[in-house]
């Protein structure tokens, strides 16, 4: 008689209200998982970007612009990327500014591994980054220690309650540059998992976003737990924007969306080369076939 092994998996994701809407029916164990146990380990997005260049945990959140750095030791799960289509990251200030004015600012960034940080460099190349934690930013600006700053999670909804000005948002320039969806995050799997394995994580995962979707009250009263104050409505439009098509299964045009940010981070000399990118579908035979795996 086969008896499924009990098998643990690190999990590492973000304290923000899609990452927790996305993970809900797995954290509060609304569905099977089929053998395996998941440990969260929640923490921002550049920490757990740190956290991949060392390989520490099995599956993770990163920023997309991270992916050629930890690429060796992760293939990319085709489920839970963060992906916008004609938003995304903004920066921010207290007066107005031109597109034009930001060259050679001072700009606050969440992080420099960040895909926000990235897309700054390919629209203004000459800033000067100053690296903060992404809650620090608007404070920062407000307080006239930088000239702007560049905002990432919420506060690309609620910048204007504190009086800020977006004067570029870098998700339409991609939309005007490129034409594509714009992959911000990403979840990676271990490549030493196994892409059975691998395959099962990315099916489970898939369901949970599923569940999520079909239990919206309840999975966005959880999401909110996370959301730092924002108000139910905007929580419901931040989670519309960031858990959408491309989350449940990146689509093709999400995968030239990806590869064409790389390959432009490549051609203005931000990386060195342009990974081949290894991406693990969602597998329903997993579930039965891993038994003995």
């Amino acid at each position: 008689m086969n008896k499924r092994a009990h098998v643990t998996i690190t999990v590492g994701h973000t304290p923000d209200m899609d990452d927790a809407f996305m993970f809900y029916a797995i954290a509060e164990g609304r569905l099977p998982t089929a053998g395996l146990a998941f440990r969260h380990v929640i923490e921002d997005i550049q920490a757990l970007n740190q956290r991949a260049l060392k390989a520490e945990l099995d599956v993770t959140a990163i920023s997309a612009a991270s992916l050629p750095a930890v690429a060796q030791n992760y293939w990319v799960l085709s489920v839970g990327s963060s992906v916008g289509e004609g938003y995304g990251p903004l920066v921010i200030a207290k007066t107005a500014k031109t597109p034009a004015e930001l060259d050679g600012a001072r700009i606050a960034v969440p992080g420099l591994q960040t895909t926000a940080a990235l897309l700054l460099r390919l629209a203004v190349p000459r800033h000067q980054p100053i690296p903060m934690r992404f809650d620090e930013v608007p404070d920062a600006v407000r307080q006239g220690r930088v000239d702007a700053g560049l905002v990432i999670h919420e506060w690309q909804l609620v910048y204007k309650d504190a009086g800020l000005i977006a004067v570029l948002d870098l998700g339409v320039w991609w939309q005007q540059q490129a034409n594509l969806p714009l992959p911000l995050g990403l979840n990676v799997v271990k490549r030493t998992l196994g892409k059975t394995l691998a395959g099962r994580v990315a099916w489970i995962l898939q369901e949970s976003i599923r569940y999520a979707r079909a239990h919206q009250p309840d999975a966005l009263a959880y999401a909110m737990r996370y959301g730092r104050g924002v108000d139910a409505g905007r929580s419901q439009q931040f989670v519309d924007m960031y858990v959408n098509e491309e989350t449940l299964c990146l689509t093709a045009r999400g995968r030239l969306g990806l590869g064409e940010l790389l390959a432009r981070a490549k051609a203005a000399r931000i990386i060195d080369q342009v990974p081949t990118v290894a991406i693990i579908d969602p597998v329903l035979d997993a579930l039965r076939n891993t038994a003995s795996a």
